[in-house]
């Protein structure tokens, strides 16, 4: 199989919408991914995919807390900053933007996505050209039912 042919076939697949921050010193990192999932109930176990090029890769194998917003389908604008080449740091990537840290992972946490997690990487897998980061889920710092999710198939983004 070649790459555009996955690529093609995967695309159809609907998935929610995460951003990934790190703090790492004096910096934070963030990016867009939708390869993320539940994996265990007990004990409370996401799993994150991060291209294993990226810097951000590189700063979650020496930061084991980080957070995850799942967004919500108001922050299809914000989604494309977080994913964009060349992108600065997340803390001016979220200037403007309602957010505070998180008491366990000290990592940026967007205050309006549909639900925001603290992590704790307890596994590092490497998988293709991918990490595959499993981690614990410390806490669940919001979780906000009366939105709708914002949700990527096809290479766009679903939502308003």
């Amino acid at each position: 199989m070649n790459a555009a042919d996955y690529t093609e076939a995967i695309a159809g697949f609907a998935t929610g919408v995460v951003v990934l921050t790190v703090r790492d010193g004096r910096d934070d990192l963030g990016t867009t991914v939708t390869s993320f999932m539940s994996v265990s109930l007990e004990p409370p176990m996401v799993l994150a995919g991060v291209a294993s090029t990226s810097y951000l890769s590189e700063v979650l194998s020496r930061q084991d807390r980080w957070a995850a917003t799942v967004l919500s389908a108001g922050q299809r604008a914000l989604a494309g900053r977080f994913a964009a080449e060349g992108r600065p740091s997340a803390r001016l990537l979220l200037a403007g933007e309602p957010h505070h840290r998180g008491p366990l992972s000290d990592a940026l946490i967007l205050d309006d996505g549909l639900a925001a997690l603290e992590c704790e990487t307890r596994q590092r897998i490497e998988a293709g050209d991918h990490h595959l980061f499993v981690a614990e889920v410390l806490s669940a710092d919001y979780i906000a039912r009366r939105e709708k999710p914002l949700i990527r198939v096809n290479r766009r983004y679903l939502g308003p």
